[in-house]
């Protein structure tokens, strides 16, 4: 079975996202193809290679994953395709695929990147704007088809990297910008659970606003309560309690969060 996933800023309401489908399928009849996300905030890059973290290393192995958050569409900026450890990726070369990138070499897995440099695996006809349809969707489809990833163009060493906002080593403790904002409002930073563990009782500070000790669930606190707990991908959040925290405390991606010892 060929999987394949889209995540992109397209929006819900225009036609791209259906275009690709419908692209991938005349060329992978039988490919199954699920929808990460298709509102990733428009022309952010960071946040689509949040959610590829996040998601991808749920999918069966070789599964094809197309990421289009491409505000240099139509640049000199490259079209790639890349194996990042059981997974197959598609997309531009603007640093989306970094926190995978990562992930496979943390854990000695395969990676392997193409230029997608061959346009025998391409549309006929290339629009300057939409290479999502015209290049990207062709590639992964011919992935899922069985076409190997060397086939698809020259490959290269040297991918565009974004720099992640990793949390920071202070005196007291740590500090990390919010990195994401969800559709609940929940602020998201990089803190593991580890970088803490060993400092006791905590106190999370953001925006002026303390929040002491940390939680395990919403229920723990009451409803509207500002709280501080690790998320299902195991980075801290600030939340509220049945509430949006990006709105009560007017906080947004780069604002900084602090975490000290009580």
């Amino acid at each position: 079975m060929n999987f394949l996933t889209l995540t992109t800023d397209f929006g819900s309401g225009d036609d791209e996202a259906g275009v690709l489908k419908g692209v991938i399928w005349s060329i992978a009849p039988g490919a199954q193809i699920a929808d990460l996300s298709h509102e990733v905030t428009r022309h952010n890059v960071l946040e689509g290679a949040l959610l590829l973290e996040r998601c991808t290393p749920y999918f069966p192995e070789g599964s094809v994953h197309v990421a289009v958050i491409d505000p240099g569409v139509g640049t000199a900026r490259r079209a790639i395709a890349a194996r990042l450890g059981g997974q197959r990726f598609v997309g531009p070369d603007n640093g989306l695929l970094t926190l995978m990138l990562r992930r496979a070499q943390t854990l000695g897995q395969p990676v392997e990147i193409v230029h997608l440099d061959r346009p025998q695996y391409w549309l006929p006809a290339v629009s300057d704007v939409f290479h999502g349809r015209d290049l990207f969707a062709p590639a992964a489809a011919h992935l899922a088809n069985g076409v190997p990833l060397r086939e698809l163009g020259t490959p290269i060493n040297d991918p565009l990297l974004l720099t992640i906002p990793e949390p920071q080593r202070t005196s007291a403790g740590w500090v990390c910008p919010v990195v994401a904002v969800d559709h609940f409002g929940n602020l998201s930073t990089r803190i593991r659970p580890e970088q803490i563990e060993d400092m006791g009782m905590v106190i999370v500070r953001i925006k002026g606003r303390q929040i002491h000790g940390l939680v395990h669930t919403f229920g723990e606190r009451p409803t509207g309560e500002l709280v501080a707990l690790f998320n299902s991908a195991g980075f801290l959040d600030i939340s509220v309690v049945n509430g949006n925290a990006a709105q009560v405390l007017g906080a947004a991606p780069g604002d900084v969060v602090e975490v000290y010892s009580l």
